[in-house]
């Protein structure tokens, strides 16, 4: 090999390497924006209502046909 040839792949795996890295800033950045979209999404979902006082969740079965 000459000293070009093994300049030009270092320079190769240099540039490959700088671009994996730019790909998973970027992977990361787009999954933190769906987090914060996945939670805004969450927070907009109305409470349920209050249950009557008194009453508890199938405390009332009706047995009459």
């Amino acid at each position: 090999m000459d000293v070009s040839s093994i300049a030009a792949a270092a320079s190769a795996n240099a540039s490959a390497e700088v671009q994996a890295e730019a790909s998973v800033r970027v992977l990361k950045m787009a999954m933190d924006i769906q987090s914060e979209s996945a939670m805004q999404l969450l927070q907009a979902i109305p409470a349920p209502p209050a249950a009557p006082v008194g009453s508890t969740a199938g405390g009332v079965i009706d047995t009459w046909v």
